[in-house]
């Protein structure tokens, strides 16, 4: 009894199972290819080479798609030239194999069906790999990863394997990088004011930068009181504000105009950070609000801005001393459930790293910053993240912002694509008041009042375009920068 209840066992779980795949589906869809190279346009937009499960019908696939992309023909006459001569599938030549699957195609119409097929069951093979990984590293548990730490990468291979089928990287054909480059010009003459990135909603940064562009690290820094946390609140609420979604041909969205942004607030609660968007959004200082201070008018307008604000897709994440880790995978679950365009992050300075850099700031903000380049390359979406200034800028007579005085600089430097900093010489100007009746009031009263509202954003550092400095207005009490009016717009100062 014991004996036959082993045997059912045995049979009931088989020792090994074989990866997912259909090899009759590869061969159908090969043979129409090779039979009518219409077919190849048919899986063309979804189907790769590393799709297939057979080593030879990958090399079939991918000599068949170069020939027909140069607009030559793809027959089995054709492409053995370009395949193995020597190899033997069962007691065939390759050659006599191809004339064989020629032979037995079957019509054209069935290609998209076979394709979609081969790539489902590739999806589930590298779904079984993950899973594998999971369940191995599980019982294995090595000293230095911790269950959460298998968890965040098991989630970014999942994250990576849902959004593109595929989670090894590799390289990518030229042609493919070119065809990239070209939608991109198309969408930014298609788009608002021709940007080929994201509006930020100003008028003059959106000139100098040519908009937020995907996969860009942007650094935006100044000493506290320049107002560096008030104008990335403006840009992230313009950018939400201005979301227009466009349905693409699978069925998913992708903004038009505007995004959906993600913002995490380290420094405030999302109650703070709301309170100075609706302060700027009404036009009602965020003190009067916090105080209680304000008519029944002022609270009227509240009302109507809190239900207009409820229907933009701005997501605050307000963890205090988040990891780049976390960060990351919460970045890439909101962009699987509703979408990302922006990712904001409110400061670099607060973020922690792994356990293995935390002796060493600096070393932990490379780390920061390398993680934070890494993911806007891997969403495709800008990041936006704030930085404080080291305090070698106020012993300096002229205290604009310089790249060497960025905190534990080197990292943030080398790995941003934009430097950004904000500078305001009403607030250094206003602590130096002379004493009313001198003549040195009256020579500091004439400064004041040029710079007063006025604040600059200097570009110090950009990739893809110009340095100098963008100037514009600011009102302190409802906590806005906006763009000056074009009269008064002061000549650019380049660096």
């Amino acid at each position: 009894m014991a004996e036959a209840a082993l045997k059912f066992g045995a049979a009931e779980t088989p020792l090994y199972r074989e990866a997912p795949n259909n090899i009759e589906a590869e061969q159908a869809l090969l043979g129409a290819m090779l039979v009518n190279n219409d077919a190849f346009y048919r899986v063309s937009d979804f189907l790769k080479s590393a799709h297939f499960y057979e080593p030879l019908h990958r090399k079939i696939f991918e000599v068949s798609a170069e020939l027909i992309r140069m607009g030559k023909m793809a027959n089995p006459v054709t492409i053995k030239t370009f395949l193995p001569a020597d190899e033997k599938v069962g007691d065939m030549t390759v050659a006599q194999y191809l004339a064989r699957l020629a032979a037995e195609a079957v019509t054209v119409i069935n290609a998209a069906d076979y394709g979609r097929a081969i790539y489902d069951l590739a999806t589930r093979r590298a779904l079984i790999t993950v899973g594998e990984d999971m369940v191995n590293i599980a019982y294995d548990a090595p000293v230095d990863m911790s269950p959460s730490e298998q968890i965040e990468d098991a989630e970014r291979r999942l994250f990576e394997l849902a959004e593109t089928g595929r989670y090894d990287g590799g390289f990518e054909a030229f042609t493919d990088a070119v065809k990239t480059a070209v939608d991109m010009a198309n969408a930014a003459y298609m788009r608002d004011g021709h940007l080929s990135g994201i509006s930020t909603g100003l008028r003059d940064v959106d000139r100098k930068l040519g908009g937020l562009q995907s996969s860009d690290l942007i650094i935006l820094a100044g000493r506290p009181a320049m107002g560096k946390t008030s104008l990335v609140t403006n840009i992230a609420f313009n950018i939400a504000e201005a979301y227009q979604p466009a349905q693409q041909a699978d069925g998913s969205f992708k903004a038009a105009n505007g995004g959906v942004v993600g913002f995490f607030s380290l420094e405030m609660s999302s109650e703070q950070l709301a309170t100075r968007i609706i302060s700027e959004q009404t036009e009602i200082s965020s003190s009067k609000i916090r105080r209680g201070e304000i008519t029944e008018a002022d609270f009227e307008k509240l009302v109507a801005c809190a239900q207009t604000m409820q229907k933009i897709p701005l997501f605050i994440d307000a963890t205090g001393g988040i990891s780049i880790a976390q960060l990351a995978a919460r970045a890439r679950r909101l962009k699987r459930q509703r979408g990302l365009d922006v990712i904001v992050i409110d400061y670099v300075q607060l973020m922690q790293g792994s356990a293995k850099s935390s002796q060493n700031r600096v070393q932990e903000i490379t780390e920061i910053t390398t993680g934070l380049k890494a993911l806007a390359k891997e969403l495709n979406v800008p990041i936006i993240a704030l930085s404080q200034l080291s305090r070698q800028v106020e012993s300096r007579d002229d205290k604009r912002p310089q790249l060497s005085d960025l905190r534990e600089s080197g990292s943030i430097e080398q790995d941003a694509d934009v430097v950004l900093f904000v500078y305001r010489d009403e607030y250094y100007l206003q602590n130096k008041q002379p004493e009313e009746g001198t003549p040195e009031y009256e020579d500091w009263r004439i400064k004041f009042e040029k710079v007063k509202g006025k604040a600059e954003l200097i570009i110090a550092k950009q990739r893809h375009g110009p340095t100098g400095t963008v100037d514009l207005a600011f009102e302190g009490q409802y906590t806005r920068f906006s763009d000056l009016a074009e009269e008064h717009h002061l000549p650019e100062r380049f660096e």
